[in-house]
């Protein structure tokens, strides 16, 4: 095995990238052979200081670790793909990328029903035994992540920059939460480097090649998301989709992937279900799982008339309050001050722009 120097001085490389990559090191039978070739030809760029600057970083923590393509540690799935990121920089856990996982993605503004939904599934698939891998981005993204942590589950996050860099910027704490709990951070990028719009498809190729299938929640037609989950099919992984209202924008990619031959889902047995072979030791079926699956209710209803009669104005798309005042006939003083104490009991979400909806409030018979 090479050492980690020689790997990091490769990519580092102009124009190397990690087809290149991987045929230099077909061609030459390894990074530091690949090195002394370009250097014969008078084509490698020598900055030594960055190479063992970097290599001090990985050095200085126990929880930093460079996997390349001849580590034994490195996802056999991920190794199938062409493309294949020739080195990974992982800070957390490695082991966790050998794992069952399922990719959870969707909207970075979704709806409060969508990141309910993120979070749910992600918390009862984690305590399952799958690992949840995302892509720490806003919204879906960090939902699901918050429900594995939530499950004390295994939750992995692919980023589109330096593996020592965060972005967003408001995700450092998930993202040190997700460390100290057992998970991991991911990143194919040189360390430093910054997240710009052309890495963040390349990073989708590595959330749904790290795993068995995407579960995409929340989805506009050309959300990001679509990107994943196209990346998903050609990878032969499984592509789940959770249907939605045909008023709300954010569900028309789902149905779109619906429509295109994904599964479509309304608990987290659809998903445990159509893995079946792929689960390896450790992920429960759902019948040997004794925790609750997201399956939701609308038994639960306020006791008093109008605000009953509020909630089924709302429906569970978001809506405005005029719209909830044309259908009920009540004063819209009445309709705002039953929406707020709806919202405290637990009934309503509010959305921005002055819209409502109705949550998945879970029957307590």
């Amino acid at each position: 095995m090479s050492e980690p120097i020689h790997w990091i001085a490769l990519q580092r490389q102009p124009g190397v990238g990690p087809v290149t990559f991987r045929e230099l090191l077909q061609r030459h039978g390894g990074p530091r052979q690949a090195l002394a070739a370009l250097g014969e030809q008078g084509r490698l760029e020598v900055d030594e200081a960055r190479w063992e600057a970097d290599v001090a970083w990985l050095e200085a923590d126990n929880t930093r670790h460079l996997i390349t393509l001849d580590d034994p540690r490195y996802p056999s799935r991920l190794r199938e793909l062409p493309d294949a990121p020739p080195l990974l920089y992982v800070v957390g856990d490695p082991e966790l990328l050998t794992l069952a996982q399922l990719a959870v993605v969707g909207s970075r503004n979704p709806t409060p029903d969508g990141r309910a939904d993120a979070r749910r599934f992600a918390a009862h698939l984690a305590r399952c035994g799958l690992v949840i891998t995302s892509g720490l981005a806003l919204g879906v993204d960090g939902a699901a992540h918050e429900g594995a942590l939530e499950a004390e589950g295994g939750t992995v996050a692919v980023l589109a920059c330096g593996v020592d860099r965060v972005y967003p910027a408001s995700h450092h704490g998930l993202a040190r939460r997700i460390v100290e709990s057992g998970g991991a951070l991911v990143a194919e990028r040189p360390l430093g480097t910054r997240p710009r719009r052309e890495f963040f498809p390349a990073r989708n190729r590595i959330i749904s090649g790290l795993s068995l299938g995407v579960l995409v929640v929340e989805a506009a037609i050309h959300s990001g998301s679509l990107i994943t989950a196209r990346l998903a099919a050609e990878q032969n992984r499984e592509v789940f989709a959770i249907p939605g209202s045909i008023h709300n924008p954010l569900s028309r990619g789902c149905h779109r992937l619906i429509r295109q031959g994904a599964k479509l889902v309304e608990t987290a047995e659809d998903v445990l279900e159509e893995l079946g072979p792929l689960l390896g030791a450790g992920v429960s079926s759902p019948l040997e799982t004794s925790s609750e699956v997201p399956a939701f209710s609308d038994a639960a209803l306020p006791d008093d008339p109008d605000h009953r009669a509020v909630l089924e104005a709302l429906g569970h798309r978001p809506c405005p309050v005029d719209e909830v005042v044309a259908r009920t006939g009540l004063k819209v003083e009445a309709v705002a001050s039953m929406l707020l104490v709806l919202e405290l009991q637990g009934f309503v979400a509010s959305a921005p722009g002055g819209l409502y909806s109705r949550t998945h409030r879970r029957s307590e018979a």
